[in-house]
């Protein structure tokens, strides 16, 4: 029998660390087979990631962008999330599309953080206020439990209704002052200019990017891109698609060899001195839906085991 799984009673018993550890762990099976599908009509877009990992599933995840919504209150994205049985091919799951994008995405970054970032951060700053911010904030709450937030946005209005919602997060007004003094900077704007200049980062720091997820979509220059040590947490789905690489890497700004390391490569996936900056580029791919989805719904079936 198909599954539903709502958005609340979904979360109710995920944890963020157990979750990346899910992630990591999925990342020790057979390389996931990845198709995505982008169809664009002006700022919107349709969007259609798959997967299929042996021994695990498949997942197939629809989802319409339409950033316009913003201005007549409605959502600005839709979807859902189909689970597949690996054996039989049979629909094991419905999953909430914003359940499943919610601890994706953010336990996407919060492995990478886990990895790359100083255990001893202490600073860290959330850019864009919006609701993947929020969900940030919870996954870096997780791992780093003693650190001091800020949040920067665009507007001072978004930063401060923010922190009003997110206890103990303080407002950053001045952008490159809280770059500066930050030990994690991450980063989940819609722009198609970078916001984070390379010049700003300092030695040691670690720099998560969310945010692009179109060909014409950055948000750090290629100053910061070159004084990093960058990783993705897939090469198929970052490289040629993403603007944040795939501008720089067109452009022969930066080399395919300067991005080290991907999540199947979890020997070289590390921070290797306390100076070095780290940069991770968060693609989000359909491989982590799957893997996210699968650990939802063992969790949904263990609840009240």
């Amino acid at each position: 029998m198909t599954v539903m799984i709502p958005f609340e009673d979904g979360q109710e018993h995920l944890d963020w660390i157990a979750l990346t550890d899910a992630l990591s762990a999925g990342h020790l099976r057979p390389k996931a087979t990845v198709e995505d599908v982008f169809l664009y009509r002006g700022s919107d877009t349709l969007l259609n990631r798959s997967a299929w990992i042996e021994g695990m599933g498949l997942a197939i995840k629809c989802a319409t962008i339409f950033p316009e919504n913003k201005k007549t209150d409605k959502p600005m994205i839709h979807g859902a999330v189909n689970l597949f049985s690996d054996s039989d091919g049979q629909l094991e799951a419905i999953l909430d599309f914003h359940l499943v994008t919610k601890w994706k995405t953010a336990g996407d970054s919060l492995l990478a953080a886990r990895r790359l970032a100083r255990p001893e951060s202490k600073n860290v700053l959330i850019v864009g206020a919006g609701t993947v911010g929020r969900s940030l904030w919870q996954a870096y709450s997780a791992a780093f439990p003693h650190a001091r937030f800020k949040v920067w946005n665009r507007s001072i209005a978004g930063s401060i209704q923010f922190a009003k919602d997110c206890t103990g997060v303080e407002v950053a007004e001045d952008l490159e002052a809280a770059v500066r003094e930050a030990d994690i900077i991450t980063s989940a704007t819609m722009t198609t200019e970078p916001v984070i200049k390379g010049d700003w980062l300092q030695a040691g720091q670690h720099v998560d990017l969310i945010g692009a997820y179109r060909p014409d979509m950055r948000e750090v220059d290629d100053t910061a891109l070159l004084k990093s040590r960058i990783f993705v947490d897939s090469y198929e789905t970052t490289m040629g698609h993403i603007g944040e690489l795939k501008i720089p890497l067109e452009a022969g700004t930066i080399a395919p060899d300067l991005v080290i390391a991907d999540y199947y490569a979890p020997d070289q996936f590390s921070r290797e001195s306390d100076d070095e900056i780290t940069l991770f580029k968060n693609g989000g791919g359909a491989h982590l839906d799957l893997m996210t989805s699968r650990h939802i719904l063992d969790v949904w079936k263990g609840r009240s085991a």
